[in-house]
């Protein structure tokens, strides 16, 4: 009888890390999903996150709480305006103030850990290098980067015993792509929430970054988006 292959997914409850998961589940892993309460403005997408975890079968889902609020630094932590309207957006003339400094470093390294601890040797995570906000933490070669740190920093790697991989299957699609994998992989993106201003009642602000490219990856995909978002 084979042992079930495991697979830590890192999930924000978004369109990106729900995809990743489905892909994971597709290639035969038994899913730990792990998500982070970290001071966002956007809290609401831990919930989304838990829907996906069980929608998925996950094993387990894990949220850890650390308050990046303390350090700010972010629209999405600080007192900052989240950069509303497509010219706003899309001008990339540098690294928008929604990054969160260090984000993925911070959220890679508690996976790993806990990757150590469960003998998880891939980890899933959705970032994507042409329909993204132009993160540096969200580039192929800071993903090769990070998981040749965590084969030096660990025991396992030390010891040989096992490699971790780092997975990033959505590295090189475009939202468009993703959308279409995960309709054929029958992800409910109903489940999913994207926006990073979300209004009091929970419902996406439909104009800030990440709700434009969703609006436009659904419209590309050809694929209607069952989450609506306030016009």
């Amino acid at each position: 009888m084979s042992i079930n292959k495991k697979a830590v997914v890192l999930s924000s409850g978004g369109v990106d890390s729900t995809t990743a998961m489905a892909i994971a589940v597709s290639e035969g892993y038994d899913i730990y999903s792990l998500s982070f309460d970290y001071g966002q403005r956007h809290k609401i997408e831990l919930e989304a996150a838990r829907k996906v975890a069980d929608a998925f079968n996950a094993k387990k889902h894990l949220v850890l709480n650390i308050d990046l609020r303390v350090m700010g630094g972010s629209a999405l932590t600080d007192n900052i305006e989240v950069p509303k309207n497509h010219k706003k957006c899309f001008s990339h003339e540098s690294i928008p103030v929604t990054y969160v400094p260090a984000r993925n470093t911070i959220f890679l390294s508690f996976a790993i850990a806990w990757a150590e601890v469960l003998q998880a040797w891939d980890i899933y995570i959705g970032v994507n290098s042409i329909d993204y906000s132009g993160y540096p933490d969200c580039r192929p070669e800071y993903i090769e980067a990070f998981e040749r740190m965590a084969n030096l920093a660990t025991k396992a790697g030390v010891q040989g015993r096992e490699k971790f991989r780092i997975k990033a299957p959505l590295i090189n699609m475009t939202k468009a792509e993703i959308i279409r994998n995960g309709c054929e992989l029958g992800v409910d993106y109903g489940l999913t929430h994207s926006c990073y201003d979300p209004l009091p009642d929970g419902r996406p602000c439909g104009q800030c970054e990440s709700c434009i490219i969703r609006k436009k990856g659904f419209s590309d995909a050809g694929a209607t988006d069952p989450v609506v978002q306030h016009v």
